[in-house]
């Protein structure tokens, strides 16, 4: 793996970038899609597109640094040096949805229209951007031989450190297709020479399904307003839920992990949404 896609000279393009790029514009062209089959102006979707791009960019940067406090406090430079990473998909999800109340208030637009226009979208940038983390080599998984219950307690940082004393040795891996980071990459610096969950790949293919299930099968029923994108908010809870079992760099919030406590919140939200809007359908 290596996250540099071209070099030429002292300029260079990075998986993470480039993806970034194809689902931005691969979202687009689907947000405009499907604003024409709802008769809305194109014009207008390219610059909410934009909004969302940048208030989603902002708070998954936001979310992150205040969570990691104690380190950007005390080095404030690297606040601003996303270069090194430290993004967070919930932060992102909150400051699309700030971005979206904004730009439909200014506009005068229906907020769920918004919200229903970019659920898919959404989604798929998310399968897309994925790619770039396994090229990276972060959002990585625990070593294939952590067992369940280890990730499933949230016990695997100190069954690591019990692991480097020397005291779990010997274990087989539990899953055949680890992934063996090379050292230089966030993996390969935490698990030398060890193979590790491909969650990124978990991830990406669970959001592609998600996409799947929105874009031909959801758009396409007698739904309240608002229905794809509280789908979107269900579906991606879960499959994060899910996903984070194996992750071995998620955040935490009072010593639980806080993509499970942002999940259940979006999926208990969704669900509740849902229900609501589509009661009188």
């Amino acid at each position: 793996m290596h996250p540099v896609f071209l070099k030429f000279g002292i300029f260079e393009i990075r998986y993470y970038g480039l993806m970034y790029a194809i689902a931005f514009f691969l979202g687009l062209y689907l947000a405009k899609k499907e604003a024409k089959r709802l008769n809305i102006d194109t014009n207008l979707i390219e610059d909410y597109v934009f909004v969302a791009m940048i208030s989603g960019l902002l708070g998954g940067r936001l979310y992150y640094v205040l969570l990691e406090s104690h380190y950007y406090f005390a080095h404030p430079a690297e606040i601003i040096a996303v270069w090194h990473g430290g993004m967070a998909i919930h932060g992102g999800i909150i400051g699309g949805i700030i971005g979206t109340m904004i730009f439909a208030k200014v506009k005068k637009i229906n907020i769920w229209t918004l919200g229903d226009i970019a659920a898919a979208p959404v989604i798929l940038g998310q399968s897309i951007g994925r790619i770039g983390n396994l090229m990276n080599g972060d959002a990585h998984g625990v070593p294939t031989f952590a067992p369940l219950n280890i990730m499933l307690g949230n016990d695997f940082n100190q069954w690591w450190a019990e692991y480097l004393k020397g005291m779990h040795q010997g274990l087989k891996n539990l899953v055949p297709w680890g992934i063996t980071f090379p050292v230089g990459t966030p993996a390969g610096n935490e698990f030398p020479n060890i193979p590790t969950h491909p969650v990124m790949v978990y991830e990406m293919i669970l959001n592609f399904l998600a996409f799947l299930s929105i874009w031909f099968i959801f758009r396409k029923k007698k739904l309240a307003k608002g229905s794809l994108f509280f789908i979107y908010l269900i579906e991606y809870g879960v499959i994060r839920s899910i996903v984070t079992i194996f992750r071995a760099d998620d955040l935490e919030i009072l010593g639980l992990r806080a993509p499970h406590v942002a999940s259940l919140i979006m999926i208990t939200v969704g669900i509740y949404l849902l229900k609501k809007k589509n009661s009188k359908v």
